[in-house]
């Protein structure tokens, strides 16, 4: 089936069946693989992009699903205020190690910081909660989450 999805402000033209994950769509037929495969059960968060603003689980989002939606990737957030203060932050605070599982924390944290500009301790492990990090950087996540909430 033809669908037009739009992508980070562009429309594509998609050639694909209806129950196609978003995730295979952005890595396989767009060539964008900064949005992870981990688990493909929505459990990981490494596929996290925005639908419509909104922290989106890409692995489990059936194309047909997505109509009008804009979709934001990894590679668009620093187009955001909130997400250009993230990026910043994750630098400033050294976040990333092996780095499999950034592009969907930082698309988690972007999504908590346009909603919820000045996140409590509590509103940040909520909204972090489905992001696994086999690294442990935890700390210096909430820190940047943190620092980027300061600088808005």
């Amino acid at each position: 089936m033809a669908f037009v999805i739009k992508i980070n402000g562009n429309a594509h033209a998609i050639d694909a069946d209806g129950d196609t994950p978003l995730l295979w769509v952005l890595r396989d037929v767009l060539g964008m693989t900064g949005t992870k495969f981990g688990c493909g059960m929505a459990l990981c968060g490494a596929c996290t992009v925005h639908v419509d603003g909104v922290a989106t689980r890409s692995c489990v989002t059936p194309i047909d699903s997505l109509g009008d939606s804009e979709i934001t990737t990894i590679e668009a957030i620093g187009m955001t205020a909130a997400g250009a203060r993230i990026q910043k932050a994750w630098l400033d605070r050294e976040v990333v190690q092996c780095g499999y599982c950034q592009s969907g924390q930082i698309m988690s944290a972007a999504a908590l910081l346009a909603s919820n500009p000045h996140p409590t301790d509590v509103d940040i492990d909520d909204a972090m909660s489905g992001n696994i990090c086999r690294c442990g950087t935890y700390v210096r996540i909430r820190e940047a989450i943190k620092e980027a909430a300061q600088a808005s």
